[in-house]
Order: C-alpha cells, then sequence, then structure tokens
C-alpha cells in the first residue's frame, strides 16, 4: 500500500496546487463515505478528480466520486443514507448520488466505456489517502472514462488536459489511446497533447 504525502505521513513530495475553498468539504465527505461503504462491506474505488489527486494531481474542486458494481450500488446507497447522507436518484441509469452537506457523492456504476467490473478493481492500487487506506481506481481508468465522457453538449478539455500535465508519467497513454479510439474527442485530444509536447506521437502501424 502506498501512502500519499497528503495523508499526513511527514514524506514524500509536496504538491504545488492550491486547493479550492470547498476541499475540506470534499475530503470530509470523502472520508465519510469510504468508512460507511467499508463497515457494510461494499467494494468501491475512489475515482475522478481525487483518484488523481491521490496520486499528486490537482485538488479537484467537483464531488466525490467513487465507482461500484451495478450489483452492489444499492447496497453503497443505503450505507450512504445509514451514514446521515441525504439520497438521490438521478434519472440518467448510470449512477447514484448522496449528499453529505452541500458535497455531492457520485455512486458511479456504468460509467462511459463500459460498466465498473472486477477488472476496474484489478488494475486499482490501496493507497493511504489522508490517512484513510482505500482502493484508488486506476489513472488509466480516470483517463479514459473522462475522455469518453466528452461530447457535443460538454466538449471541455480542461480537466483532463491538467491531469495529462501533472501526471503523464504516470498513464499508460498507449492503452487509454486504444480504450478510446472510437471517440472523436478522444482522438482530437491526443492530436492536441501531441502538439503540447506532453506526449509523444502513436507509433506508426
Amino acid at each position: 500500500m502506498r501512502r500519499f504525502a497528503n495523508g499526513g505521513t511527514g514524506t514524500g513530495v509536496v504538491v504545488p496546487f492550491t486547493p479550492p475553498d470547498n476541499f475540506p468539504d470534499l475530503i470530509e465527505a470523502m472520508k465519510v463515505a469510504a468508512a460507511a461503504l467499508r463497515d457494510a462491506e461494499v467494494p468501491y474505488l475512489l475515482g475522478g478528480g481525487l483518484a488523481a489527486w491521490a496520486r499528486g494531481g490537482p485538488p479537484t474542486e467537483h464531488d466525490v466520486d467513487l465507482f461500484v458494481k451495478e450489483e452492489d450500488a444499492e447496497r453503497a446507497l443505503d450505507a450512504l443514507v445509514e451514514a446521515g447522507m441525504r439520497p438521490e436518484r438521478p434519472p440518467e441509469g448510470w449512477l447514484l448520488k448522496a449528499w453529505h452537506g452541500d458535497t455531492m457523492i457520485d455512486l458511479i456504476f456504468n460509467p462511459a466505456g463500459g460498466p465498473v467490473g472486477e477488472e476496474h478493481f484489478d488494475r486499482a492500487e490501496f493507497i493511504e489517502v489522508m490517512a484513510q487506506p482505500m482502493l484508488v481506481a486506476s489513472l488509466d481508468d480516470v483517463v479514459a472514462t473522462k475522455l469518453l465522457a466528452i461530447n457535443e453538449q460538454s466538449p471541455d478539455f480542461s480537466s483532463v488536459l491538467e491531469l495529462a500535465r501533472s501526471l503523464r508519467e504516470q498513464i499508460d497513454w498507449e492503452l487509454v489511446r486504444e480504450r478510446t479510439a472510437d471517440s472523436p474527442f478522444a482522438r482530437a485530444f491526443f492530436t492536441l497533447i501531441e502538439e503540447l509536447g506532453i506526449v509523444a506521437p502513436a507509433a506508426s502501424a
């Protein structure tokens, strides 16, 4: 299990990012949710921006993303409600939500790119995040999911570009390229980061 520098171990590299004002609330919600799922024996992965932050990336200002298998989603929501959170059932059909105060927690079971399965857990890594050990989704899964979520209604590369800049050496770019090959937005993103010198161009066939 790796120990993350921001977890209060006193070791590691200081992360040169300024957290947003709501970041303490995100961390508190993450810790409460993680403890509730652990106590309920619901398998989960820390995903999204916090999974990147846990490896030295920029602090997110958005919600807490937790990946769960679809068969565990209802039980996960019940565990968060038992911990005092307010449930929400959005119409999209690929996630459930809970609120810890004003902080939203997404229980994602079918993200862009396909449902959460055992392979996601196999690729994950135990990391001590703010002194709390948890399984953290692989950066490859985080980046691929973010790229596949980009569409004509939300053609925003900013968050994934920031991850690419800060964590590029930890990402298997060829794997991400392969997994997102059918997305025109992902292909455009790779052209962008190649032109910026963040990654090398794909090897010719």
